[in-house]
């Protein structure tokens, strides 16, 4: 790519940060579904769920209709308390911190790597000596910022010299290397949003070993409605003679109505047949953006990820705005000018108003370094090669 004299074209299609692939075979799948006897709780989304954790190497998977219930989902597995703390890094996605909230348990804001955006053993360790007095550490959400995946042995190390619990937001990470197989971790979550490595429209799922933990989240995101009849606080009720009665149904805890439709589980089963392909286009993409983004550096240069394990859902680079002459504002509306789509990911979620009224404010220089230089630019399998040279041409084009 010669940025001298290269111009850019104005008639390409606009390219946002992300995409989803959909296929004829895809649609076909959703019509099939569609026909069937069950549009929600049919035997779809046990096949769903059987082949999630087929590709991820888990024990068990429990599908639900968004990553934000999967995170929830899992921590109400731990039946957290008032008196209960999580680590959640404070870059990432609003829901991980906010699962916890739901749960009536308390934050407290890890910091993350100024150049990975992710959760280092080191800040773990910082981020447990500020659990408040008379309060206990009872989880940890390491966040696979992008894809890529956090030292999970040394986290799981860690965790267990403080008696806590690893919830893995893996959101990012599907198609990673054991992303979802939960060998360090009790729990793993995944988003399947347009957006996410495989899309079902919106949906989540979580992954773990546990069966306990599996059964109740399947109870949970259903109203919390329990059918065994083993464990009927009111067999007068659910029995006759010691059979159940086939309506009888018991609430014994509140749970919520999470469930995936039957046609959306469908879609993902024909999406997961082509992870592997999916994960390795964005893989080559990245390579690309690589080779083609270097002679940008230091003004802009790609959050590290060579020879990482790494599920390779968004392309982040980091860019010294000022260095550029142009506000991160200006960046943006510059590049969707020539047809370039971006985002950032994420604003620290310890700067919201919430938890600025809750918890005052804390002081996370990692994050804050990381937010002021990220942006996400165009990153889907649908992408050319053509595409991913205009885009790198578009950021050259801005100094």
């Amino acid at each position: 790519m010669s940025t001298a004299s290269a111009r850019i074209d104005e008639k390409r299609p606009f390219l946002p940060y992300g995409r989803q692939t959909i296929e004829a075979d895809d649609i076909e799948c959703v019509v099939a579904a569609l026909g069937g006897d069950y549009l929600t709780t049919g035997p779809t989304v046990a096949a769903f769920e059987e082949a999630f954790a087929a590709a991820t190497g888990a024990e068990h998977a429990v599908a639900c209709n968004s990553g934000t219930a999967a995170l929830h989902l899992a921590v109400l597995a731990l039946e957290l308390s008032a008196s209960d703390v999580a680590i959640v890094p404070t870059l990432t996605f609003l829901a991980t911190a906010n699962v916890v909230r739901m749960c009536g348990a308390e934050v407290v804001f890890a910091d993350v790597d100024a150049d990975t955006g992710l959760m280092t053993p080191a800040l773990l360790r910082e981020a447990l000596t500020r659990v408040p007095a008379g309060m206990t550490a009872h989880v940890a959400m390491p966040v696979h910022l992008n894809g890529r995946i956090c030292d999970m042995r040394a986290l799981a190390e860690i965790a267990a010299e403080a008696d806590i619990v690893l919830i893995e937001d893996a959101c990012h990470a599907l198609g990673a290397v054991d992303a979802g197989a939960t060998r360090h971790s009790a729990m793993a979550c995944f988003s399947t949003h347009p957006v996410k490595v495989i899309a079902t429209g919106e949906g989540g799922i979580t992954t773990t070993a546990s069966a306990e933990f599996a059964n109740r989240m399947r109870v949970l995101r259903s109203h919390g409605m329990l059918r065994d009849a083993g464990a009927f606080v009111n067999p007068e009720l659910g029995l006759d003679g010691g059979t159940p009665n086939l309506w009888y149904y018991e609430m014994q805890e509140i749970g919520w109505n999470y469930r995936l439709p039957d046609p959306l589980c469908a879609l993902g089963i024909s999406q997961l047949k082509k992870l592997e392909r999916f994960h390795a286009r964005r893989r080559d993409i990245a390579r690309l953006y690589d080779r083609l983004l270097a002679p940008l550096a230091p003004n802009i240069r790609p959050v590290p990820h060579a020879d990482a394990v790494h599920g390779y859902h968004l392309y982040a680079v980091l860019m010294d705005f000022p260095a550029l002459g142009l506000t991160r504002r200006q960046t943006m509306e510059k590049l969707r000018q020539n047809g370039v789509g971006t985002q950032v990911h994420y604003l620290p979620v310890h700067h919201q108003p919430y938890y600025q009224r809750r918890y005052g404010d804390i002081h996370l220089p990692g994050s804050d370094a990381y937010y002021a230089r990220c942006l996400s630019i165009p990153f889907f399998p649908a992408m050319s090669d053509d595409d991913v040279e205009h885009v790198a041409l578009s950021l050259a084009n801005l100094s």
